[in-house]
């Protein structure tokens, strides 16, 4: 919730920053405002990486490494010759005390996050 908070007012106050009026820029000075907007896009990247760092690194199964976990259990079924086929494959990374970022598919899109 803080996360949400923390973003919604940085999202204002860049939003804020770049209200201002076209003509407000005196010629040959630039944007007055430009050094306020790279210091609240700074302020909101630490404020993202800062909540969504920890999140990446947390335990998905708090159970994992228990007798009581879960998802130890597997299913599986052979047909024929065939390879056999378990659940074990999406669950067994879990069960291990997986966090998000080591996650197979998940973990690509999830380094892509600062933090």
């Amino acid at each position: 919730m803080r996360v949400g908070l923390a973003l919604s007012v940085a999202a204002a106050a860049l939003a804020a920053a770049g209200a201002a009026p076209a003509g407000a820029a005196e010629p040959g000075h630039g944007d007055p405002n430009k050094e306020a907007r790279q210091a609240l896009t700074g302020a909101l990247l630490h404020a993202v990486a800062g909540g969504v760092g920890p999140i990446k690194k947390l335990k998905l199964d708090p159970l994992a490494g228990t007798a009581a976990d879960p998802l130890t259990n597997k299913i599986g079924t052979q047909i024929a010759d065939f390879k056999p086929l378990t659940t074990g494959i999406v669950t067994d990374p879990i069960a291990g005390g997986a966090a998000l970022e080591d996650l197979p598919l998940v973990g690509k899109v999830v380094g892509l996050l600062p933090g």
